[in-house]
């Protein structure tokens, strides 16, 4: 009994002792495999489970986006205007508010002085790193690149052109594709000296497309040939009307092509060029209504004598290359852009160019800034575009005359300020009568074609004697050879 008894309380005591063991957990030895062949399973107690409270979910924190790379757009400022210290300060604070005013492109703005621009454009194309826009540039400036502009009839389909001057749209069409958006437009007229005039004793020229002339007769080349020799003086006070004229001695001259070549003056008898493609080869020609203002304009400078010819144009009596501002040249036709240089002449005004067989040209300057066709972003160098020739700070600093009609009103506000009293709507009707092909439009090999027609306006102005008709043989003959070397 005593033996029995025993056990029951060691059996106790050991169940005691295993329950204790369970709630206090002990790492447990890693057995031997002796150990493991010999153990017994021992029966196990289950601990005390203490609740344990359940934790609040906590809030996913979003994680951040990375931020959206911009597309890089440059814009290449060098071709033309823009180079000026006052003109890149304000481009830069457009590029600036440009980029603050969205977050998908980055303007990034590449300004290059003139006179490597050309060469810098061409080193950055033929390596591989062209720029996205590019400008402002004028027609002559697109001429040495005319085939790297993107057409944007596609591109412009969403927005509205509506604003536009349409001939100034039209200025910039290469094949029915628009190469650039225009940014200024500088159209031509007649400058005239109110003095002049009154000191003669006749009236104004007119100032509205198909206004006749004060004593009826209709405003033609003949009518300004007429009025320009009574304008033209000698030093006795004779005009060139009078028998008694001496041209050795001429004091004040009628008319003057203020600043322009040779395809500027023939293009106030209407437009054209010097070559025609015929058979898909380029052929030199001269146009027949540009043959017949090459002889008037000689004529007016070595025969009739209202014109100035070489060594009156460069002599201290026109003011040594700007005739119209000595004061002593009472008609001259060129660009809005001359009001720049009118310091000297004050009392002047505006006149419509006269017209030529029942047709006005009013020849026109024009800028734009274009896309280069590489760009891997249209849509983006585009959407810059679009802003930059809209921006009224730009379109200021550059000194054009916008092509956006709601832009010009503010325009003629500051000349009016500068000029007051000026007959400026003649120079908006000027663009009605634009000249297409341009005065300043691509030839074949261009910048050597370009040469010899200056070196014909030479001729022309400096040679007393000169055959006028053999001279524009000569000149087509040149001309063709030039093509030839570059012929397709």
């Amino acid at each position: 009994m005593v033996k029995r008894g025993l056990l029951i309380v060691a059996a106790l005591l050991l169940v005691v002792a295993v329950a204790c063991q369970a709630q206090t957990p002990t790492p447990t030895p890693v057995p031997t495999k002796a150990a493991e062949k010999e153990a017994t399973p021992t029966p196990t107690v289950a601990p005390t489970e203490t609740p344990t409270p359940t934790p609040k979910p906590v809030e996913a924190t979003p994680t951040p986006e990375a931020k959206k790379e911009r597309i890089k757009i440059r814009w290449f400022i060098g071709l033309g205007t823009g180079t000026n210290p006052e003109q890149q300060d304000v481009q830069e604070k457009v590029v600036k508010a440009f980029n603050e005013s969205q977050d998908e492109i980055e303007l990034v703005l590449e300004v290059v002085a003139n006179d490597v621009a050309y060469d810098t454009l061409r080193t950055e194309i033929a390596g591989g790193n062209p720029p996205d826009i590019i400008g402002p540039v004028g027609i002559r400036g697109t001429n040495e690149f005319p085939e790297i502009w993107l057409p944007l009839n596609d591109y412009l389909k969403d927005y509205d052109l509506s604003d536009y001057e349409a001939t100034a749209l039209d200025a910039w069409t290469r094949d029915g594709n628009l190469i650039g958006l225009p940014i200024g437009v500088y159209p031509s007229f007649i400058y005239y000296n109110k003095d002049l005039f009154d000191e003669a004793g006749l009236p104004y020229p007119p100032h509205k497309f198909g206004e006749p002339y004060a004593d009826g007769d209709p405003w033609t080349i003949d009518k300004l040939t007429e009025i320009a020799l009574k304008l033209t003086v000698d030093a006795n006070g004779n005009d060139a009307t009078s028998p008694d004229f001496d041209p050795e001695n001429i004091v004040q001259f009628g008319f003057h092509f203020q600043w322009t070549d040779p395809r500027g003056w023939a293009t106030l008898f209407g437009a054209g060029n010097f070559y025609k493609e015929e058979n898909g080869k380029y052929v030199a020609y001269v146009p027949e209504h540009w043959k017949e203002a090459f002889r008037w304009y000689y004529e007016a400078m070595w025969k009739k004598y209202f014109a100035p010819n070489g060594p009156y144009i460069q002599s201290d009596l026109l003011a040594a290359g700007n005739p119209f501002n000595s004061g002593n040249v009472a008609l001259a036709q060129t660009h809005l852009w001359y009001t720049c240089c009118l310091g000297d002449v004050e009392n002047w005004d505006l006149a419509v160019v006269p017209a030529y067989n029942g047709k006005y040209t009013a020849k026109l300057h024009t800028d734009m800034i274009g896309v280069y066709k590489g760009t891997k972003y249209p849509e983006a160098a585009v959407k810059a575009l679009w802003y930059l020739a809209h921006n009224e700070d730009l379109l200021t600093v550059w000194g054009a005359m916008p092509p956006i009609k709601s832009l010009q009103e503010a325009f003629f506000k500051r000349l009016e300020e500068k000029y007051p009293g000026r007959d400026w709507q003649v120079a908006i009707e000027s663009l009605k009568y634009i000249d297409i092909p341009s005065h300043e439009a691509w030839m074949p090999n261009f910048s050597k074609a370009d040469d010899r027609v200056k070196q014909f306006q030479s001729e022309m102005e400096n040679t007393p004697d000169l055959d006028v008709d053999q001279a524009l043989e000569q000149l087509v003959q040149d001309l063709q050879a030039i093509f030839d070397e570059v012929q397709k």
